[in-house]
This record gives C-alpha cells, sequence and structure tokens, in this order.
C-alpha cells in the first residue's frame, strides 16, 4: 500500500506535501481513508479535475478508501479567483449541478467492498450552522494576518476581495475537519492551487485537537508551452459530452504535441512504466507513428465515454478522410466530427463549387472549379468531376450533412438548416 506514492512521484503527480515519509508511514498501517472534493460552479468537471478524479482513484486502487465530496455549499459561494469576484449562483441552479457532478465521478470508483468509495455534499453539516456556531467553532481558529498571506487574497486586496470569498478558506478547512471525525478521513489532496485552503484545513484540525492528518497537491495541467488551459478563454476541456463532445475530446489528446504527451500518459494513463517507458521510446524513434497519443486518446475517451462511443469517434476520424463508410457514423458523432474540422450552415444546396468556396475549401468560385478539374475536390469521399454541378438532396447524410474534402487532409462540412 506503500507503493502508490512512489508510482505518483514516478508519474509526476507530487507537488507540495505536508510530509511524505509521515504519510507513508500511515498508508503502510492500512487501508487509509481520503478525500478530494469538487466545487459546482459550473455543470461539468473540466481536465483539471480529471487529474484529481484519475489520481483519486489510484489511491482506491491500491487499497484505501475515497470520500469523493461535491460541494453543494462550497459551490454557492467558489474558491477566489485572482481576476476577479465570482458571480454567485442560484442555490437551485448549484444543487443541479451537483446532482450532474456526481453522475460524472461515481463510474470512476467502486462502492462496494472493503474500501467503497462513499459519495458526500458539504451542505450536509454546513447547511444547518449558524453564523455565532460558524464564528465560535471555526472563526476562531483563524489568524486574519495567516489568510491575508495566501496568494489570491494579496491579489485581490487592492481590487477588492468580499468577506464572502475570503471566508471560503474556513468553509473547506471545516470540510476536512468534518470527514476526519465523521469517517476517520486522514488526507486531502488537490491541485496545486488549492495548497493555502488544504494546509488551512490541516492547522485547523491540528488546533481543534484531532489529526495528525496528511495533505498534498498535484501540478495543474499545462499546455507544451507551459500556459494554462483556461475556462475564460474557451479552451477548457469538459467532461461532459455536451459541452465537449466524445469526437472533440479524443482529438485533443491525438493531437497533443510530443513535447508533452509523456508526461499526460504518465498523469493520466493507467499504463504501467513499462508500457509508458515503450510509447516514449517510440514517440522518440518513429513521432510521425504518434504511438503516445493514439493509445492516450483511445484510453481516455473509452474510460469516459465507454468502448462503443470510443469506436465511432475512431471510425469517424478514419471516414472523413476515405478510409471507411460515411454511413456507418451515427449523426452526433458525424457533427461533432465536422463541427472540429469546420462546420458551415447554409439554407439551401448549391453548385458543387459553391459548397466549397462557402466551407473555406476554395477561395473563389474560379478556384473550386480548378480543384474539381484537377481531380483533388470530394463530396462524401466521392471524386467530384464538374464544378457547376447542383448538389442533391439525396447526397446529405442523416438528411442534412455534406463531407467535403480537398486534396487528402483538407476537410469541411455543410449542414443543411
Amino acid at each position: 500500500m506503500t507503493d502508490i506514492l512512489d508510482d505518483l512521484q514516478w508519474r509526476g503527480l507530487l507537488q507540495d506535501s505536508t510530509g511524505l515519509e509521515e504519510l507513508r508511514k500511515d498508508l503502510s498501517a492500512g487501508p487509509l481513508t481520503f478525500y478530494v472534493g469538487f466545487d459546482p460552479t459550473a455543470p461539468s468537471l473540466h481536465l483539471g479535475h480529471l487529474t484529481q478524479v484519475l489520481t483519486a482513484r489510484r489511491f482506491q486502487l491500491a487499497g484505501h478508501r475515497p470520500l469523493l465530496l461535491v460541494g453543494g455549499a462550497t459551490g454557492q459561494i467558489g474558491d477566489p479567483r485572482e481576476s476577479s469576484e465570482r458571480t454567485l449562483n442560484p442555490p437551485e441552479v448549484v444543487a443541479g449541478w451537483v446532482q450532474k457532478i456526481r453522475g460524472q465521478v461515481e463510474p470512476f470508483f467502486d462502492f462496494d467492498g472493503p474500501n467503497a468509495a462513499t459519495m458526500v455534499n458539504n451542505l450536509d453539516w454546513t447547511g444547518s450552522l449558524s453564523v455565532i456556531e460558524f464564528l465560535r467553532d471555526v472563526g476562531k481558529h483563524f489568524p486574519v494576518n495567516k489568510m491575508l498571506a495566501r496568494d489570491v487574497v494579496k491579489a485581490r486586496l487592492e481590487s477588492g476581495i468580499s468577506f464572502t470569498e475570503f471566508a471560503y478558506q474556513l468553509l473547506q478547512s471545516n470540510d476536512y475537519y468534518e470527514l476526519h471525525e465523521r469517517y476517520g478521513c486522514k488526507l486531502q489532496f488537490g491541485g496545486s492551487d488549492q495548497w493555502g485552503n488544504i494546509t488551512a484545513g490541516v492547522d485547523f484540525i491540528r488546533r481543534r485537537g484531532a489529526g495528525p492528518v496528511h495533505a498534498f497537491t498535484t501540478p495543474l495541467v499545462t499546455k507544451a508551452d507551459g500556459s494554462k488551459f483556461s475556462k475564460s478563454e474557451g479552451d477548457a476541456l469538459w467532461l461532459d459530452a455536451e459541452m465537449t463532445s466524445p469526437y472533440a475530446f479524443y482529438q485533443f489528446w491525438f493531437n497533443t504535441d510530443d513535447r508533452i504527451v509523456i508526461s499526460y500518459i504518465k498523469k493520466f494513463s493507467f499504463r504501467s512504466h513499462e508500457e509508458i517507458l515503450e510509447l516514449e521510446r517510440e514517440t522518440q524513434e518513429k513521432p510521425f507513428a504518434r504511438a503516445a497519443q493514439k493509445a492516450l486518446a483511445e484510453e481516455l475517451t473509452t474510460l469516459l465515454h465507454g468502448k462503443d462511443e470510443t469506436q465511432q469517434v475512431i471510425n469517424a476520424s478514419q471516414a472523413l478522410f476515405g478510409r471507411g463508410a460515411l454511413t456507418d457514423l451515427g449523426p452526433s458523432t458525424l457533427g461533432a466530427a465536422l463541427s472540429e474540422a469546420g462546420l458551415v450552415k447554409v439554407n439551401e444546396l448549391g453548385t458543387v463549387a459553391t459548397l466549397l468556396k462557402e466551407s473555406g475549401l476554395a477561395s473563389s468560385l474560379g478556384d473550386a472549379r480548378r480543384a474539381v478539374a484537377e481531380g483533388g475536390a470530394y463530396l462524401n469521399n466521392e471524386r467530384l468531376s464538374d464544378g457547376d454541378a447542383v448538389v442533391s438532396a439525396d447526397a446529405l447524410l442523416h438528411g442534412k450533412f455534406l463531407v467535403l474534402r480537398r486534396g487528402k487532409k483538407n476537410i469541411a462540412g455543410v449542414e443543411l438548416v
């Protein structure tokens, strides 16, 4: 049961900790109860949360007991951001998001057996807490000077921070204390941006005369250039299939930069060290084969969306480029694939040349006609011969889609609306 820490270190999943040797001793003593939390500040978890979900899964596979907290209370407040004050969502909206996020988390864990996972909601112990109880039992143990020293608070002092967000740290710390008292929880982990909140919880438990307890953080997921993924920048990778389609999810991993793919596969894959080292060797020797990207894309899409959906996505990737039957693809998969490739919506079907121009595959009608005359234009993987031919409604896939291709690699979709 101590091998889990060695595995996490090898995978680059340990950043800060309250003391790994002390944690190692408790892990070796038998099954340890731990918790990881998710705030419902959106209707779905995203890539950053997936790190925590899979890390918790690794701990359960190593024999330890997960407490999976979805914050029905803290989700109504929101952890402070460096940029600006959060907009508070109505309680009924947060309650709905709690249920959606529970549904995303639950499939990753086992809820039976000696180390069964347990879903918890901090609204259960926070909702009935009075202001007086909160100030006396919780607030009394938090020195304001230590709270002000937190980086995100210091960043917001000039622009302004509400007491609501300032007090978030107290709520999360109290969660750790309550789980320690109710379930014997002795470990919390989260992303490195949560280190201040997490260590405040460790200190709060000590001040209440309980513990000792442990904590660690995982590094934040970054792009190959070191920049962060951002919801505000529109590049968040959501776990909800309606917010990020299975096709887009698969393509994200498949298109991973060679410079970071091995880091990703270490952090997100459940493959053995030996398998990952072999994929690293293949990536160095034959980067064009994209062996690590393919392995990671297939494993994670299957883990999140299932084997059948993953096969549909793989089929779509091949069919768009003429290596499979487009008619075998379901409408949602085909629509998602074309949206990623570039989908233009039209009110009527015109000529082949018009559609090539409107889809962006040709710069002008003349350019479109030349592409057809040279034999380099395709409609639904059939080579076109007449640029001025009017496209028939019979060519529509699922009654509304067309797949256009110029050459071997340039794809665009048309949707009749």
